[in-house]
């Protein structure tokens, strides 16, 4: 029996010698030049891996490169193949971070890149993830390793399922070509916000097409490929249950977005060029459950105050909105939340809206202004704007947090050509870098949303690097 027992011992030893032989020669054949290497040991009884007799494997950091943003890669000769545009979540790969798992796993790499908290992707042979606190993981001091085998990880588990960018209905993730954002905001209250999905898709490259695209009420998703050029105020009615996502490069110029009395719309990756009239997206009329993310707003300063419309209106008892991660900048009047004071009561109880993660820059004021609503702002980079740039009125409440303002002559005010004031909540939170004085009249409130997303907010330290990193459409594949 003692023979037999050490027979079986010394099988297992040369199986294991044979199994590394293998697989460091499958290293060596992959030609994989990366100074990155595999180590292997046994964990028999480590609870924290939530494993039995799984081989670990340790990331060796040396090899590890910035990927952008939160991200870093490194191409390791894996094993086995991960996730790939046809497969997207085969792979088995789990991550762990001194010995506690990260997720989630087969992320999007630009949702690594903006939100990290522990995200990655198995890609191929490639290895894409991010510190669980966004940390560089070469200098952090931590230990990173990863097991294979088993059925395909979910990544619900363990450090960084929270981080920035998640909710807690999981629902309304937008993806594009290169970009993809998990909904937050009020966009996903009272129901929630998911465009097409489940539609049909087209691709579209004229005005016409995108006229037609976007007509009728049944789920469609719209790629928007090229530059769709407009006179300046051609109208664009967009009905109900769509995404209009632009591909890389995307823009729409001379052409206002009209969504009247409609809902659940998303609008992602289009860089929005010289409207004339009204805005280059428009809600009105009782519209509700809009996200647009990722964009890019411009007209010039050049005109005078009255010639381009806004970037954005939302007018009229529109409702839950979110806009994430765009641009806005190189103009006059930027973004206008309810479009007048007397007449307009219907707004009262209405108008909520959540701006986070934006950048505005080179703008002479309204960033936004707004009459009436409940307004959520955090996380956004205000920059070297002439006028002032948040505006509230008529016993609206707009609450800041962890908002970043340099070179802002005046960054909040409650007082406004003679019109009612409204409140502000959270002002200590921000950072007023060479700014000049908030004028704020009415006392401070404790008005906050009613969602979490202490999760979501960055340090408004960070803010200018994680927005200009993250923020605007992607131009180029």
């Amino acid at each position: 029996m003692k023979r037999q027992t050490k027979f079986y011992n010394k099988m297992a030893v040369i199986s294991m010698v044979f199994s590394a032989i293998i697989f460091f020669g499958s290293c060596k054949k992959n030609g994989n030049t990366s100074p990155a290497t595999l180590s292997g040991t046994t964990l028999s009884d480590s609870t924290s891996y939530a494993t039995t007799a799984t081989t670990v494997y340790n990331v060796n950091l040396s090899g590890l490169r910035s990927d952008g943003g939160y991200a870093y890669h490194i191409n390791y000769p894996l094993s086995q193949n991960g996730d790939s545009n046809t497969s997207p979540s085969v792979s088995t790969l789990r991550l762990f971070e001194n010995g506690v798992e990260l997720g989630p796993a087969h992320s999007v790499h630009q949702d690594i890149r903006d939100y990290g908290k522990g995200r990655f992707s198995h890609w191929g042979t490639t290895l894409y993830f991010s510190a669980s606190d966004n940390t560089n993981p070469t200098t952090n001091g931590r230990k990173y390793t990863f097991t294979m085998g088993g059925t395909p990880t979910t990544g619900t588990t363990g450090t960084g399922t929270t981080g920035t960018g998640t909710t807690t209905t999981g629902s309304g993730t937008a993806t594009t070509t290169g970009v993809s954002s998990a909904l937050m905001g009020y966009a996903m209250v009272n129901g929630t916000t998911t465009g097409g999905a489940g539609g049909q898709t087209v691709t579209v490259s004229t005005l016409a097409d995108l006229k037609t695209a976007v007509a009728g009420t049944t789920p469609k998703i719209i790629y928007v490929s090229g530059h769709i050029l407009g006179s300046g105020d051609v109208p664009v009615y967009v009905s109900s249950n769509k995404s209009i996502i632009g591909k890389p490069g995307a823009i729409i110029e001379g052409v206002s977005l009209y969504i009247f009395t409609m809902n659940n719309i998303i609008i992602q990756n289009i860089t929005f060029r010289n409207y004339v009239t009204d805005a280059a997206i428009m809600l009105k009329f009782a519209t509700t459950h809009v996200w647009v993310d990722h964009c890019d707003f411009a007209t010039d300063r050049n005109h005078g105050w009255a010639y381009w419309g806004k970037d954005m209106s939302i007018t009229r008892a529109s409702d839950y909105v979110t806009v994430s991660w765009s641009r806005f900048h190189d103009t006059n009047l930027s973004f206008l939340i309810s479009g007048g004071i007397a007449g307009n009561e219907e707004d009262i109880g209405h108008l909520h809206v959540t701006l986070h993660h934006n950048f505005w820059y080179n703008v002479s004021e309204r960033e936004p202004d707004m009459n009436y609503g409940s307004v959520h702002v955090f996380n956004d980079y205000h920059l070297n704007n002439g006028g002032y740039s948040l505006g509230a009125r008529a016993a609206g409440n707009v609450r800041t947090d962890n908002e970043y303002f340099s070179g802002c002559a005046k960054p909040l005010t409650t007082n406004l050509a003679g019109d009612p004031p409204g409140y502000f909540s959270g002002v200590t939170t921000n950072i007023y870098s060479n700014c000049g004085a908030n004028d704020i009249t009415t006392p401070i409130s404790s008005w906050v949303p009613g969602y979490s997303y202490s999760a979501v907010l960055d340090a408004a330290a960070n803010v200018p690097s994680v927005v200009q990193k993250g923020s605007g459409a992607i131009l180029t594949n």
